[in-house]
């Protein structure tokens, strides 16, 4: 599903037009960045929670020459699925 399915389906469930759909979809992604960015943690409760996690420095290598090269340190965003949603899913 792309986000204009997602937009779709929102709209018809919610009995929304598709143009107030993905201003809350695009509300909704926007400041769950920002709550993130700054170090924020974001729990939609049964859905599941989006959170930050530093990534260390590390070496790794170039597969096409074989040289070794470093790799910088950086976040990484992970979601863990609540428990309503992997319930729905299984």
């Amino acid at each position: 599903m792309n986000k204009a399915q997602l937009i779709d389906a929102m709209a018809a469930a919610a009995d929304l037009t598709k143009i107030d759909t993905k201003k809350a979809l695009d509300a909704f992604v926007e400041e769950t960045a920002k709550a993130l960015k700054s170090g924020d943690r974001v729990a939609l409760v049964g859905f599941g929670s989006f959170s930050i996690s530093k990534r260390a420095a590390r070496k790794g290598r170039n597969p096409q020459t074989g040289k070794e090269i470093k790799i910088a340190e950086k976040n990484v965003i992970k979601f863990k699925a609540g428990s309503e949603l992997t319930d729905i899913v299984n």
